[in-house]
């Protein structure tokens, strides 16, 4: 009965504090908001545009895929320009949070050893950067938005949900992928592979009206389920129900996992530094 006992204390304070840690973390935004700041800062020092080079390059390089693929595919420029450019942007922030959580404990030894601080707090710093990288790209968005005449309605407000729902899971996929990839160095590479083949299938550059028949494929594809939840409310659709489902089944599976994960390996974080 005792023994029994011990363990249910035990779990509970793992979970406890796991979750203290998430919540602290949260709780210094000031730290991490100018951490985060600081990094995309720092990226471009002493350039004459600074943060403004990330807009520049990514309007360049959309628009010189823009215009190769809309030829190569057969598709309207005016439709498929919208459509590149969204998912494009978005893959480049959904790619950061994954290859930056693989490094967000490794990078952040020095500090990890020397002061005392929630680990939660590394991984809002990589997703704050990111999302800041994030808005920078997106004036190409509305550019693209203006210029091609992309029909604007009141549904075009369930961006706002998908972002919501990305940062959400953003959140516990750096955190398992930081922990993991500080355990077992060999993830990162791993990671970096799967992160680049799952760009070629998952329609950033090509539509899925391309494979009428495969469709079921795209289900299996957690990716394009968070770039369509986005993407389709910008271009004046409306997301289909299953993937808001796939999308929360994700959140919930990942917290459930992520949460016990981090009560349990973040004492031994520091020896794997």
């Amino acid at each position: 009965m005792s023994d029994s006992k011990h363990i249910i204390d035990n779990s509970r304070s793992v979970l406890s504090s796991a979750w203290s840690d998430i919540v602290d973390g949260l709780n210094m935004f000031p730290l991490w908001g100018r951490l985060g700041w600081t990094d995309i800062l720092q990226r471009y020092r002493r350039s004459i545009l600074g943060p403004l080079w990330l807009t520049v390059s990514m309007a360049v390089m959309i628009a010189a895929l823009g215009f190769l693929y809309a030829s190569l595919f057969k598709m309207d420029l005016e439709t498929y320009l919208p459509f590149l450019t969204i998912g494009f942007v978005l893959w480049q922030m959904i790619s950061g949070i994954l290859l930056d959580g693989c490094t967000v404990f490794i990078g952040a030894e020095g500090v990890i050893k020397q002061v005392n601080l929630p680990l939660s707090l590394h991984v809002y710093r990589v997703l704050w950067r990111n999302f800041l990288t994030f808005l920078h790209n997106a004036v190409v968005i509305l550019a693209v938005i203006v210029i091609f005449d992309v029909p604007v309605e009141w549904s075009s407000l369930f961006v706002l949900a998908g972002l919501a729902i990305l940062i959400l899971n953003g959140i516990w996929v750096a955190l398992l992928l930081g922990l993991l990839c500080a355990r077992f160095r060999d993830l990162n590479p791993i990671i970096g592979s799967i992160v680049q083949l799952s760009f070629f299938v998952t329609p950033i550059i090509w539509n899925p009206v391309l494979i009428p028949d495969k469709k079921f494929i795209l289900f299996f594809n957690p990716f394009f389920h968070f770039v369509e939840s986005i993407r389709a409310p910008l271009m004046g659709g409306a997301v289909p129900t299953e993937t808001w489902l796939v999308l929360i089944g994700i959140a919930v599976i990942g917290w459930a996992i992520v949460i016990p994960t981090l009560g349990v390996m973040k004492r031994q974080l520091v020896y794997w530094l």
